[in-house]
């Protein structure tokens, strides 16, 4: 062979050569999205225990597929996640694509997934912004969850969030329906991330509004990243968001948006205007067992104990009189979410002793203070006129208060609800004289 085809020759090969390398370049391009030299460690069937479960480190792992183009998308952004938190949080990521088992024993179902795998490694999904900040503040607050719990103290972010205050009541996607919708009462919830810097810095004030409106409006918290069902059924896109359920009854779509601040008076006011415009009128319930009692005050500011006259001394039509007075009031004062309950003279002797009613006559009327065992007694005319100055002063911290007597509960006897109808007078028994001789004496 000559000089001349030799070189040839070698040219050929070096062509070749040179395309099949180009190729395989190519090739591991495609199947790697990080480079060499990436903060994000290459993650395989063969180091992941090793490297991921088996460490003591908070890892972020992202599953991907080379064709995706989410995945494509978020790789400058995982990747500037994954510098910023060098040293502090381990980020990875596993080709799902090419490694199935993994993508399979984790779940993964669409690219790009990512989980959290914390202290008790056990993955969480990542469902927050695909931005290099959402993965670090979830990062971070995984690593700020690990720290907690290995010095004892409590877990911050979502996972204590309805913890932190025990008036904020925890809501999921198996209690959202009977907790919320099956109750006539009205709710705040907010919807909430625990990677969230907004979610963290409204808990506090989420946690002193629910105190503050405990007994009127309640609240609660639903972690959106884990209880999807709900989040998607009330189009949650943004974290916190809150929502308005009315009092009353309820149905899937019984739902309106919180449009008020975010301080605890701003919720407060917020919730309690709302409760003024939904509200009804109050029940004024009769006094017939301690359950009634209980159901009616327990948990109101202020309960109204009215004892009305026997029905033998103020009949049916009588007695509406005064229930009708009774319920104008409780209509006048409704936002003030007092209780309001009767009983007939005689019938609950304890609470009239309690409150020592007996010496003014009946109708006689009460304000009780059940949680501070105080009360205030009515001394004016029990009208509308005199019941509403008396309340009103009351409303303005005027005219005084005394001790219940016993500084419990009275004791409640069980009785017979009134049935509407005026009573009849006991009927003297006759005494048949016919057989009796007026004539005889009686011999000493």
């Amino acid at each position: 062979m000559t000089s001349g085809a030799m070189s040839r020759v070698a040219c050929t090969i070096h062509g070749i050569m040179s395309r099949l390398l180009g190729i395989l370049l190519l090739v591991a391009g495609a199947n790697c999205m990080y480079a060499s030299n990436s903060a994000v460690v290459d993650l395989r069937p063969n180091n992941f225990d090793n490297l991921v479960l088996n460490s003591d480190h908070i890892w972020v792992v992202e599953f991907y597929a080379p064709w995706c183009g989410h995945c494509q998308q978020l790789t400058p952004e995982y990747d500037k996640a994954a510098t910023a938190l060098k040293g502090v949080v381990k980020v990875g990521a596993v080709n799902a694509d090419e490694h199935k088992s993994l993508g399979s024993k984790y779940g993964v179902r669409g690219f790009p997934t990512i989980k959290i795998f914390g202290l008790d490694k056990k993955p969480e999904d990542y469902n927050g912004p695909r931005s290099a900040a959402g993965i670090v503040d979830a990062a971070l607050n995984a690593a700020s969850q690990k720290v907690r719990k290995v010095l004892g103290g409590k877990t911050s972010g979502g996972e204590s969030k309805s913890k932190d205050s025990k008036d904020v009541i925890e809501l999921t996607d198996e209690n959202f329906d009977k907790t919320v919708l099956n109750s006539e009462d009205m709710w705040l919830v907010e919807f909430y991330a625990p990677w969230c810097g907004h979610c963290k810095n409204l808990a506090p004030e989420w946690s002193t509004a629910a105190t503050e409106l405990k007994g009127k409006v309640k609240l609660g918290a639903l972690d959106a990243t884990v209880n999807t069902l709900k989040a998607s059924k009330y189009e949650i896109k943004g974290y916190p968001t809150i929502k308005f359920f009315a009092p009353g009854k309820k149905d899937a779509d019984s739902m309106q948006d919180y449009d008020g601040g975010r301080t605890s008076g701003d919720i407060v006011n917020w919730a309690l205007e709302k409760l003024a415009e939904n509200i009804p009128a109050p029940e004024v319930v009769q006094i017939t067992s301690e359950k009634k009692l209980r159901a009616a005050c327990e948990d109101k500011p202020i309960c109204v104990v009215s004892v009305l006259p026997h029905i033998l001394d103020c009949q049916s039509d009588c007695r509406n009189g005064y229930l009708k007075t009774l319920s104008t009031l409780g209509e006048k004062y409704k936002k003030k979410m007092w209780g309001w309950v009767w009983a007939e003279a005689g019938a609950q002797s304890h609470i009239e002793d309690a409150l020592e009613i007996g010496g003014f006559g009946y109708p006689a009327l009460a304000a009780v203070n059940i949680k501070k065992m105080k009360y205030s007694l009515l001394k004016g005319s029990f009208s509308y006129d005199g019941i509403n100055e008396f309340l009103r002063d009351l409303s303005y911290g005027r005219g005084g208060t005394a001790p219940l007597k016993g500084a419990q509960l009275p004791v409640i006897i069980e009785t017979t609800p009134w049935d509407g109808k005026d009573a009849e007078p006991p009927q003297e028994e006759e005494i048949d004289l016919s057989d009796i001789n007026l004539d005889d004496k009686d011999e000493l």
